[in-house]
């Protein structure tokens, strides 16, 4: 029984799993090049680093691996144009966008031959997507980690998405094993992005004490904040997020200029490097709604033999 190939334009993924790009250093050239060893995409994040680290971290992928490496820039950062082109200029195999809308960046990957995939959370946006030159959209749903566009589930977005436009179609949002993926190809998505399942990896950025305190995080712990990006974002509750619900001032004393437009009601930024490196007090913890599930933390090749487990199991019921 055969595995179902990812094609978006050019690029052939034997696996159907995009590794989604997490921020501040947890989705680099380790993950990203391990993911895409396996026959899945690996995704280098760029949000939140400077120009000069995403190349450097492109290139060390690229030592890694000949498999397919893309970059996830959040359109919300203040330096998108420039971080976006500097991964163009490296030649980088794809472009995945979110938090945000940029009609420009359709503009650059077909100017340069380079697939854009934007993250959408509607039929609608999808269909715009498609009609800008769009080679895919990846689907999010309320589940997701980080920053939403929707409080509605990726079930019920999912079905939408794949009846409105003619590119493939990624489901992502509370994916984290298997049996996910494979329920997800067979409701017609060509593929699947998971994000906290792979920041529970041996090969993800983050810090042990930030993997320690995922694992440990039960349903409950899942919880929404307003981002200073000026959208909902899901993660885990901790002290910090104690702070936010009680209206403590947490404003941030000196400004990076990190986004293009901030609330100022906290810095994100800052907040989620002090989680990456270990201050998971005092930090900010993404997470995906059913962290709850992850028992342990694996390799990207572990991964990866439960999700093609799960894929030929589901084919041969």
């Amino acid at each position: 029984m055969k595995i179902p190939e990812l094609r978006i334009g050019d690029l052939v993924a034997k696996i159907p799993v995009i590794q989604g790009g997490m921020a501040v250093r947890i989705s680099m050239a380790p993950l990203a090049a391990a993911v895409a060893e396996e026959g899945g995409i690996g995704i280098i994040a760029g949000s939140g680093i400077p120009v000069e680290e995403l190349i450097a971290e492109i290139r060390e992928a690229r030592r890694r691996t000949k498999g397919i490496i893309g970059v996830n820039i959040m359109f919300a950062v203040r330096e998108f144009a420039q971080l976006v082109h500097a991964a163009f200029d490296e030649k980088i195999d794809l472009l995945v966008s979110g938090a945000g809308f940029s009609r420009d960046m359709f503009t650059w990957g077909k100017e340069r031959g380079i697939p854009v995939v934007p993250i959408v959370s509607s039929a609608k946006l999808a269909r715009l997507s498609e009609k800008l030159g769009a080679a895919a959209v990846i689907v999010e749903g309320v589940e997701a980690g980080g920053h939403l566009g929707t409080d509605r589930s990726i079930h019920d977005i999912l079905p939408e998405v794949i009846a409105a436009v003619n590119i493939p179609v990624i489901g992502a949002g509370g994916f984290i094993n298997g049996h996910d993926v494979a329920q997800t190809l067979k409701l017609g998505a060509d593929g699947v992005q998971m994000g906290t399942r792979f920041a529970l990896s041996e090969e993800s950025g983050a810090a042990l004490a930030w993997k320690e305190e995922m694992l440990k995080a039960t349903k409950e712990d899942v919880i929404f904040i307003h981002s200073p990006v000026g959208m909902r974002a899901l993660g885990i509750r901790n002290h910090f997020t104690k702070l936010l619900d009680e209206k403590v001032d947490v404003k941030p004393t000196k400004c990076m200029g990190c986004l293009k437009q901030c609330e100022g009601n906290f810095c994100i930024i800052s907040r989620l490097i002090k989680a990456q490196e270990g201050d998971v007090r005092e930090g900010l913890i993404f997470s995906g709604a059913n962290v709850h599930k992850i028992k342990e933390v694996l390799s990207v090749h572990e991964i990866f033999e439960d999700i093609k487990k799960g894929i030929l199991s589901e084919k041969e019921e």
